[in-house]
């Protein structure tokens, strides 16, 4: 049966559409950060050096993942602009193709992932147990690709339908089976199976994931647009492939920039052992908890301002945006002390080595200072995603996570001498630089497609598209 939703994130006040997406969204993204942190708490029951492995062998495969990260946002911005012109047909065939891509992308990913995945890790690690850790946990992890690269493929399929509840759902299922089914790969069942150990941990995310990609398809199947969707639909078609890698790839390829500027920071840490890469792990996790309401509002911009993009109405955006700004920024100011105050309590919940809670309290100090700025990013990033012009957010984190990390952890650590601490100068450094050029680009493109978003032309004279 088809699942009626209001798809018209045109009408009504903007406030009810942010709150009716960025509250399931945050509390989706809640449940999956806790879904990381009872990994890395299992990982922490075996040792320091499996929660380093997490850490590395994670980040690795976050660069397969930039593909699903893109792919939500070209299914949000491109499924949103056409429902805003009311064009149903094409949505249809839009979300069919984009779930062929997803399918095909994770096959060519998980491929190549087995050869550049163990190269990347021993890259930024030195030889070891937690390299090892780190390189079986990449390549168990590849077998999941299907279903986090099609689960965040209908995930901005059903956003731009006003659904955020089914992805919140589908991950708070995934969370409680993680915590049966870390223990009962990593130690079996007693006279039974003797588990897996270490790897149970990425077998575990294997199944779950497996399960919320089944139901976030089923999701997609029900909507009202898909109704009369055929097999031959998902036949992979040129043009309709090409719109889609044409929104997709830039996106991907900016979180991309962003996965390997976090390898950056691990190469910049790996010199002061093993206890740094830990405590980097485990705080970032913690910060993520903090940031998921602003991502929540950040997300939810880019239906939203989509769909009023596709409909011709360039004040609908300017407000959308400056309403994701003005909540974000209250997020961000009521989190930033809890990080300065309760750190280092949270920290000792999954670690007692004391070097590793001393590099996580300093990250997550420097860190709150600069999480209004991390939001401005965020919000600027999903407006140029909504705007179809996504290419932008390829230029604005080849500085802010290429250049100007790389740049700046050199002069903090490799000039001035600082310890751990200068690697986090280094990052807050390119974050700041990073938005002032993210603004001027805002508001270029804005200029271009909506008549300017802080200084716009008359009416009469706003262009639209």
């Amino acid at each position: 049966m088809a699942t009626p939703l209001n798809s018209d994130l045109t009408s009504g006040p903007v406030s009810g559409h942010f709150r009716a997406l960025a509250v399931p969204a945050a509390i989706g993204m809640l449940f999956n950060t806790l879904y990381n942190i009872v990994d890395m708490y299992f990982a922490g029951l075996l040792s320091t050096a499996a929660q380093a492995g997490i850490a590395l062998g994670f980040q690795a495969f976050f660069i397969s993942m930039s593909v699903g990260i893109g792919m939500s946002a070209a299914m949000g911005a491109l499924v949103g602009n056409a429902l805003g012109a009311k064009d149903r047909r094409s949505a249809r065939r839009l979300i069919a193709q984009g779930i062929s891509f997803g399918l095909m992308a994770s096959v060519i990913l998980a491929l190549a992932g087995s050869l550049y995945g163990p190269a990347i890790i021993r890259l930024v690690s030195e030889p070891g147990e937690y390299r090892d850790a780190g390189i079986r946990y990449f390549l168990w992890l590849s077998l999941a690709l299907p279903g986090f690269l099609l689960a965040f493929a209908c995930n901005g399929i059903l956003q731009a339908h006003g659904d955020g509840q089914s992805m919140r759902r589908a991950l708070m299922w995934a969370f409680f089976a993680n915590i049966g089914l870390n223990p009962l790969f990593i130690y079996g069942i007693p006279g039974v199976w003797g588990g897996m150990g270490f790897d149970g941990l990425a077998v575990s995310t294997v199944v779950s994931q497996t399960g919320v990609m089944a139901y976030m398809i089923r999701q997609v199947l029900r909507l009202d647009t898909t109704t009369n969707l055929r097999a031959r639909n998902f036949r992979p078609r040129l043009r309709r492939v090409k719109d889609i890698a044409m929104q997709a790839l830039p996106s991907a390829v900016s979180f991309m920039i962003m996965i390997l500027s976090a390898f950056v920071v691990q190469f910049a840490l790996k010199d002061f052992g093993e206890h740094a890469i830990a405590g980097y792990g485990v705080a970032i996790r913690l910060e993520q908890i903090l940031l998921l309401p602003v991502l929540g509002v950040t997300g939810a911009l880019l239906p939203i301002a989509s769909q009023h993009f596709g409909a011709g109405n360039a004040q609908g955006v300017r407000d959308a945006v400056f309403f994701c700004l003005k909540v974000g920024l209250i997020m961000t100011l009521i989190a930033a002390p809890v990080l300065w105050i309760f750190g280092r309590f949270i920290l000792g919940f999954f670690t007692d080595d004391p070097d590793v809670i001393r590099v996580g309290v300093a990250y997550l100090r420097v860190d709150g200072v600069i999480l209004p700025i991390y939001m401005l990013l965020f919000a600027i990033t999903s407006f140029l995603q909504a705007m179809k012009r996504p290419i932008w957010t390829v230029w604005i984190s080849l500085y802010r996570q290429g250049f100007g990390v790389a740049f700046f952890i050199w002069v903090f650590v490799g000039v001035l001498g600082f310890s751990e601490i200068g690697v986090w100068f280094g990052v807050a450094a390119a974050v700041s630089t990073g938005a002032l050029i993210a603004v001027f680009i805002a508001e270029r493109v804005a200029q271009a497609e909506i008549g300017g978003l802080f200084r716009p032309v008359p009416p009469s004279e706003a262009p639209i598209g």
